[in-house]
């Protein structure tokens, strides 16, 4: 009967498919933005539609509704489809009282949900009952899932998903379900990896089919990411069997992206609702989550100075953090901060790094870091000394794929800094731990020289250091010619500092002031040279020493003046003796491992490496092996793959926040003396 009536109420053709088509835009605005802090919903959604429904359009509309919910129980009525009143508000929630908005909560509006269904259902009615007319047949391969569309949006962009409930007959929501709080069964400790279901199959045939998400699966767990527990490995077992304490704690690296990024790269977020981007909406999302986990030290990327002081900063430090912020030079808005627990550690030195240099083509980028020297603070009764101090750096490197050179360089300064700052007295190190968005992804040439310690870089392209992408196709590029920076620099090849400015020749020594006085008048000075041309008055008188100038004694050899050191090997090294706690592939799933999805295309360029003792004799593929030594990894959140973070629209998403997701780690340290070497 309604089909019949649609036909004759709302011909021609071309205003029914305008007029249905808002009406999915309006349901699936109330079911995404039921939660939304944005202050212009419905301009966002007219700028998304691209034009408005006309009043008579709508009332037809508003009139079909209610004879289609007249059905229906008084309690399951379908809502008026008028503007959404939403209540709007700028303040964001802190502390516990912190809930993530999640399109798991989102989908839990039982009287939009219907309203969805019963719409589908009458459309699959009309398409059946009507095939010869064209307009309505067009209507029916609509999918039953409302894709974001955005003009110019981005290929891969998925769609928004339906749950349960609403395929099965739009039944009533579990109690359970309700009662659950999402990032609680997100974060989850525990539990086994929930493998995503295939998607149903396509309800109507001839229809273009975008990779959906499994309508059978919550949101919240097909991003479920496990925790990885790897105490019990022979090493750390090893330990335990001894009775050797260790002080555990948790380290954290999260590019949480900075607003402004987003608001002036705004076609890399295209696939993405414009509401899950504004900054009140992705705050609590990120604190809740850092809450959740709860790390000791927290080295955060892209975080915008204006948040960092007005917002991230008093939160921390209700949370019991002491904060570093570093922005980077020039005229950027964000920049690196690394927290920690002041109830764990206690700073003994903070370095922060700016790795523009002005006048050297190859470091003249405004990239920065944070190096810190933490004790660690046990239990009362025990002495400080009895665990060794622990470094921690932080740093987010240049972006630019064509730029390999620019990312050795700031490298290089960091493992310097690293190597100045963690280096005993005795001359071995203190344990470090390296965190930061590197750019570059594993198994690159900058990703073996942190690991393996050695880069042999002469002749290799640019583009070729960070692996991100392949420019082998162009004619002319950049490539890396030794030595890579110059030697006013003052790091040497082997990423550690110079004491003393070198000269620039190959065998030129540096000598002081009072040294090079003393042959001022001595017997060599005075005689006159044999060659010498002479000329009378000007080269034939001999030099008279003045009567206060001490007589020539014997020459005095410059203390410890500084040789050169060459330059121009084309390798580079460094002596840290750093792994990655993560090993960038999932076994159980058969994939790489992602922490971001530029573009809709997964990679790795989040990382933390920290330090470890490499296997005698070990070597495989060109890989260093370690093992753990003072520092000991114990366990790690796992990362996702590719394929899930698609089915989940990519990053940012309505549960993620952010275009990375963040790394955690678990230490324990040894509570013994310090160990040699």
């Amino acid at each position: 009967m309604i089909g019949t009536v649609l036909c004759y109420v709302l011909l021609p053709a071309a205003r029914l498919l305008r007029a249905l088509r808002d009406a999915f835009f309006t349901c699936r605005k109330n079911v995404l933005l039921a939660k939304s802090t944005s202050t212009q919903i419905e301009g966002v959604f007219a700028a998304t539609r691209g034009r408005s429904v006309p009043e008579e359009q709508e009332a037809l509309l508003q009139q079909w509704l209610e004879e289609g919910a007249g059905n229906l129980p008084a309690s399951e009525s379908a809502p008026a489809v008028g503007k959404v009143s939403v209540t709007l508000t700028s303040d964001w929630l802190e502390g516990s009282e912190l809930l993530m908005t999640s399109l798991s909560d989102l989908n839990l509006a039982p009287e939009v949900t219907r309203c969805a269904g019963q719409q589908l259902t009458e459309l699959h009615a009309l398409a059946s009952s009507e095939p010869q007319d064209h307009a309505v047949t067009e209507l029916a391969k609509l999918p039953a899932e409302e894709t974001v569309a955005v003009a110019g949006s981005a290929p891969w962009a998925a769609v928004v998903p339906q749950t349960d409930h609403q395929i099965a007959g739009c039944a009533a929501i579990a109690v359970e379900v309700q009662n659950e709080d999402p990032a609680v069964l997100a974060w989850s400790l525990a539990g086994a990896e929930t493998v995503p279901a295939e998607p149903p199959a396509w309800p109507i045939q001839d229809t273009v089919q975008f990779c959906t998400l499994p309508t059978e699966v919550p949101y919240h767990e097909l991003l479920w990411r496990d925790w990885e527990d790897l105490s019990v490995q022979p090493c750390v077992l090893e330990q335990v069997s001894k009775n050797t304490p260790l002080f555990e704690f948790r380290v954290m690296s999260y590019n949480i992206l900075a607003q402004d990024l987003v608001e002036q790269g705004h076609d890399l977020y295209l696939h993405c609702h414009p509401d899950i981007l504004n900054w009140n909406y992705r705050l609590p999302n990120l604190l809740q989550e850092i809450q959740h986990w709860d790390p000791d030290v927290l080295c955060l990327q892209e975080v915008q100075e204006n948040h960092y002081w007005e917002q991230l900063e008093p939160t921390f430090k209700e949370m019991g953090f002491a904060c570093f912020y570093k922005r980077r030079t020039g005229m950027k808005t964000d920049g690196c901060a690394v927290c920690y627990k002041h109830s764990r550690f206690q700073l003994i030195s903070l370095s922060p790094i700016e790795y523009f240099r002005p006048g050297l083509d190859v470091l003249n980028r405004d990239n920065v870091g944070l190096v810190l020297l933490l004790q660690p603070l046990l239990p009362e009764g025990l002495d400080l000394k009895a665990v060794s101090p622990l470094c921690v750096a932080n740093t987010h490197v240049l972006f630019n794929p064509r730029r390999g050179d620019i990312k050795l360089a700031q490298m290089a300064l960091l493992l310097a800094e690293i190597d100045k700052i963690a280096k005993t007295s005795e001359g071995s190190y203190y344990p470090v731990i390296l965190c930061g968005d590197l750019n570059s992804v594993p198994d690159s040439p900058l990703y073996k020289f942190i690991r393996n310690g050695e880069l042999s870089y002469h002749g290799m392209p640019a583009w070729k250091v960070s692996g991100q992408e392949n420019f082998s196709q162009q004619l002319y590029s950049r490539k890396l010619l030794a030595p890579l920076w110059p030697s006013s620099l003052g790091v040497t090849d082997n990423c550690q500092y110079v004491t003393l400015c070198q000269p620039n020749k190959l065998g030129r020594r540096k000598y002081s002031r009072d040294f090079l006085l003393q042959f001022h008048f001595c017997d060599v000075a005075c005689e006159r040279p044999p060659q010498l041309v002479l000329l009378e008055g000007v080269t034939d008188a001999k030099p008279d020493r003045p009567a206060h100038w001490p007589k020539p004694a014997a020459m005095v050899k410059d203390p410890d003046p500084q040789p050169f050191v060459p330059r121009s090997s084309g390798i580079i090294q460094h002596g840290l003796n750093l792994t990655s706690v993560y090993s960038h592939f999932l076994p159980q799933r058969g994939r790489p491992e992602v922490t971001t999805m530029p573009m809709g295309l997964g990679a790795t360029v989040d990382y933390i490496f920290y330090s470890a003792e490499p296997v005698e004799n070990g070597n495989r593929g060109g890989r260093r092996l370690y093992q753990d030594g003072a520092l000991k990894l114990l366990g790690r959140l796992s990362l996702l793959s590719e394929d899930v973070l698609l089915l989940a629209n990519g990053l940012p998403n309505p549960f993620c926040s952010s275009d990375h997701l963040c790394l955690l780690a678990s230490f324990g340290l040894e509570i013994s003396s310090l160990r040699e070497g």
